[in-house]
């Protein structure tokens, strides 16, 4: 007999609501199929899956150990989120080359399904970092009698979701400094700056409204800015690694001596972003705006203000819960907010004609995933290299 041969071996899922995204969150059941064309007739012994998800952080080192000796410490750390096994033809044992309790596949195309439940307790959300990730996968494996295993994997996406509708996230985020600028033995009227903006919560593809007052009393031309940070933490070792990325920034107009600027809502949009993680034990995904002052010749004038990216988007109760907070906790800079903040942008409002049609076939995820958060499962890819800065710290 004239063994037949495998022509292709895929994984592929049962996506929510139609959708081409493999997307899923903790307590979702994952099912798909294992896919087999083969012509002619095969023989095998078993054909298993093994699911698997986990956050694996790695960085190297050098260290100068004296006397013109260097070397590499190598830093790695790793937490398992799943772990699943499942056995769709024949039995566990195929270590060896018997032909007994074979099972036939005759030619043509055939479909095997396949079903698990993720763990119900949190799950880290997917992510790539520049010293860490986030993975989800299913690989199958195909065993035959006298061949090597066949093996294809494919990986799927998890969102631990975010509610961004919760008192701590729908809280105004503020602050006030001032600078004062020496030359020598002259000293130039100080530089203050207030910030606020409306809650700490938001989800891609949102713009920010930004409510500032910059007074310029100094001698120098400064210029108010604003930006979005990213900071990806990594831990392994007792040991620390924090990378910056810039997400987005805005520029005010250049202030001379004696003038001041307002920011009645000045908006500076999120663009598709990996949500916030903040429950994983080893990285950690955070933001901030910084709202600040660039003093030409001085260490500038800057606010920090916290930021979470979430899943999901602003209820229209919880507008009016903000707006109404904003005014009474923050009316000490005088700016009232608007009764209801911008609604989240449609996915078609934050990417690009031409990154529409390359993703133009797939339809809507499911409700919580419309829109932003849908369109940074896609273009994520479209966005420029990050600008990283590293800080290495140890902790105990």
């Amino acid at each position: 007999m004239v063994l037949g041969k495998v022509k292709s071996f895929t994984v592929s899922y049962d996506c929510h609501h139609d959708s081409n995204v493999p997307v899923f969150s903790s307590g979702d059941c994952v099912s798909g199929r294992v896919t087999i064309e083969v012509t002619g007739e095969i023989r095998v012994k078993s054909l298993k899956i093994h699911a698997k998800g986990f956050a694996k952080v790695r960085w190297t080192e050098s260290r100068n150990a004296g006397s013109n000796t260097a070397y590499t410490q190598n830093y790695t750390e790793e937490v398992e989120y799943l772990n699943h096994k499942d056995i769709l033809i024949g039995h566990e044992r195929d270590d060896d080359n018997s032909e007994e309790g074979l099972t036939t596949i005759h030619s043509g195309r055939h479909e095997y399904a396949f079903s698990l439940e993720l763990p119900q307790t949190p799950l880290a959300t997917s992510f790539e970092g520049k010293h860490g990730s986030v993975r989800y996968w299913v690989k199958a494996e195909l065993h035959r009698p006298w061949l090597l295993p066949m093996k294809t994997k494919k990986e799927f996406t998890v969102f631990e979701h975010i509610d961004i509708n919760t008192p701590l996230l729908l809280s105004p985020q503020a602050g006030t400094k001032d600078k004062t600028l020496c030359c020598w033995f002259c000293t130039s009227g100080p530089i203050s700056l207030s910030a606020k903006i409306e809650r700490k919560g938001y989800t891609p593809g949102e713009s920010i409204q930004i409510f500032a007052e910059i007074e310029n009393c100094s001698s120098r031309i400064v210029v108010p800015k604003a930006a979005i940070y990213q900071t990806q933490t990594f831990y392994a070792k007792g040991k620390m690694k924090e990378v910056k990325h810039l997400v987005a920034n805005l520029r005010g107009e250049s202030l001379s001596s004696g003038k001041t600027e307002t920011w009645s809502g000045k908006m500076l949009k999120i663009p598709p972003v990996s949500p916030s993680i903040l429950d994983c034990s080893i990285i950690r995904v955070e933001y901030s705006l910084m709202v600040y002052v660039d003093i030409p010749g001085a260490i500038n004038l800057s606010l920090n203000l916290p930021l979470v990216i979430g899943t999901i988007p602003l209820h229209p109760f919880g507008s009016r819960t903000s707006s109404v907070s904003s005014q009474c906790s923050m009316s000490w800079l005088g700016m009232g907010l608007p009764e209801r903040p911008e609604a989240p942008p449609s996915y078609a409002e934050i990417v690009t004609e031409e990154q529409r049609q390359s993703v133009a076939d797939v339809p809507a995820a499911r409700e919580e995933l419309d829109g932003p958060l849908f369109a940074y499962i896609h273009e994520f890819r479209f966005q420029p290299p990050p600008l990283y800065s590293e800080v290495n710290i140890s902790y105990h």
